[in-house]
């Protein structure tokens, strides 16, 4: 049997306050760019999808540590999942707390055509400062770059550049690393020099601006798969055009 396959979705954005209603509009908009969601669900301690007929009230009762708990599309068979959590400020960019957003979809050809909306709006409804959209498989390449391991140091796949952990990166607004499609909100985008017409001319082509000033840039035509070699290049072609990314420039 075939593992499904899924795209890994986070973003990270300001900490919550009080009942932020962040949360909401992050549901609002998953739902509004992938036609037919509905995540009216939370799930059980054992995993069973529990209606929630009100919602929106239900989530901002429940943040709770600065996140929400999980709420969910109820089919076990094709499982929507979004949650969100606080990151201390002791492993964040820039040490302040941060509000990261996950969400999990299956990698089918309806979500390959709205990915780059639902990226677009989860992070805008987070206020992100950065995010992405990856396939499982080339996500979990792309944590090597930064994973630490037992001997210390990481230890990239594939010849990917090695990247600083978050609290050794100077700003929040500087991408720890990239993606299939990449939120860049307009401070994150400043900060790493995009778009230069001249440089980016490639990069502008798979691009879309958003109503905040932000964008939604996709390396590859299609999901990114390490195992193609273009794909391949084409992330590495990216790291060596954006070195502010993963925290590898140090400010003279």
């Amino acid at each position: 049997m075939t593992k499904q396959r899924n795209l890994d979705l986070i973003v990270y954005a300001p900490a919550l306050v009080g009942r932020d209603g962040r949360t909401v509009d992050v549901i609002h908009g998953m739902e509004k760019a992938l036609p037919g969601l509905r995540l009216a669900w939370r799930l059980s301690a054992g995993g069973r999808p529990i209606p929630l007929p009100q919602r929106d009230a239900w989530l901002l009762d429940n943040i709770e540590d600065g996140g929400f708990p999980i709420v969910c599309n109820g089919d076990k068979s094709y499982p929507v999942t979004v949650s969100g959590m606080e990151k201390s400020g002791l492993f964040t960019a820039g040490g302040q707390p941060q509000f990261e957003v996950h969400a999990e979809v299956p990698l089918d050809e309806p979500v390959i055509a709205a990915a780059a909306a639902v990226l677009e709006a989860v992070a805008e409804g987070a206020r992100a400062f950065w995010g992405r959209a990856t396939p499982d498989a080339a996500a979990v390449d792309i944590a090597y770059q930064t994973a630490p391991t037992l001997q210390g140091p990481p230890s990239p796949r594939r010849g990917l550049p090695a990247l600083r952990l978050p609290q050794h990166i100077r700003s929040p607004e500087i991408p720890r690393y990239l993606g299939w499609l990449n939120y860049w909100s307009a401070a994150s985008a400043r900060v790493i020099g995009f778009p230069d017409p001249a440089r980016d001319a490639d990069l502008l082509s798979r691009t879309r601006r958003t109503a905040t000033g932000g964008w939604v840039v996709q390396l590859t035509d299609s999901p990114l798969d390490l195992d193609n070699p273009a794909h391949l290049d084409a992330l590495k072609r990216a790291y060596e055009r954006f070195p502010e990314i993963g925290g590898r420039v140090t400010p003279g």
